[in-house]
């Protein structure tokens, strides 16, 4: 089993059967009750979104990794395509509100505003589709995906009602044993690590220097404060290297001089997203 956040229907639903199709989706109401169906063995492998590309990352993730001891062993890329759903027999010109997930409803912003609708959080995509039909009513329409008016029996008012073309959001695909590829030289590994700087100057600046000096190239970098305090920085790592080669090995002895409780979270192959130049086909 593979457990998500959301009902079925939901983007990470989506993302469950592309990627790991031989295995059973399970539905979370939280991300936090995801990762502990897997900590507690209930289920094999979580499959959490961790950012978009046109409304950024999902800040709740990076709270919920350091409280966790799952490991990263890939990652997904899945293409997103928004879709404005309604009842069955409903209209545009009936819609005054719109729900989703805070993330959908950046994502599709300009065009909400474009129609004039109200807009209505809910914690999940498809979670909203199944209470407007549940609702009955007419005036309200969801933001989710083409497999949710399916499952829900409703109407596709508007297709790729997203802002942005090409707009995609990246999983991480967690598991509680930790999976490292072998090393094999020539081939391309992605690591994911988190680190709390040390509070010295210029600490993020000479903690990074071990990277750059042992010619490793790093994709991502994001901070988050995870203390309860303002006086120490947290941060995640993902730079292309696999934690056994020697360079990737000289980087964090040296980051280990400026930075503290320093874990890898992963390695793992990149996904054909990134092999592709940034496409889905």
């Amino acid at each position: 089993m593979i457990a998500f956040q959301g009902h079925l229907g939901a983007y990470s639903h989506l993302a469950c059967r592309t990627a790991t199709p031989a295995f059973t989706p399970v539905p979370c109401g939280t991300f936090t009750e995801a990762m502990q169906m897997v900590e507690k063995g209930a289920a094999e492998l979580a499959m959490i979104p961790i950012e978009n590309s046109t409304a950024g990352r999902v800040e709740e993730i990076y709270r919920q990794l350091p409280k966790t001891h799952l490991s990263i062993i890939g990652e997904h890329f899945e293409s997103i395509n928004h879709c404005l759903i309604g009842l069955k027999g409903s209209t545009l010109t009936d819609i005054q509100t719109v729900c989703s997930h805070p993330q959908a409803l950046a994502q599709c912003d300009n065009n909400i505003m474009r129609l004039g609708l109200a807009t209505d959080v809910k914690s999940d995509t498809a979670g909203a589709a199944r209470e407007i039909m549940q609702l009955q009513d007419k005036s309200r329409a969801a933001i989710a995906s083409s497999l949710a008016a399916e499952l829900y029996e409703m109407e596709i008012l508007q297709e790729n009602f997203q802002d942005f073309d090409g707009n995609t959001t990246r999983f991480i695909i967690l598991s509680r044993q930790a999976e490292v590829p072998a090393y094999e030289v020539g081939k391309r590994y992605l690591t994911s690590l988190m680190f709390r700087v040390r509070n010295m100057p210029a600490a993020l600046y000479k903690a990074m220097g071990g990277f750059a000096t042992n010619g490793i190239n790093m994709i991502k970098l994001e901070s988050y404060m995870n203390t309860g305090s303002f006086q120490a920085t947290s941060f995640y790592v993902d730079v292309e290297a696999h934690q056994d080669e020697q360079g990737m090995i000289n980087a964090l002895e040296e980051l280990a001089f400026f930075a503290q409780d320093i874990r890898i979270l992963g390695t793992y192959q990149p996904h054909q997203w990134r092999k592709k130049g940034g496409t889905l086909s």
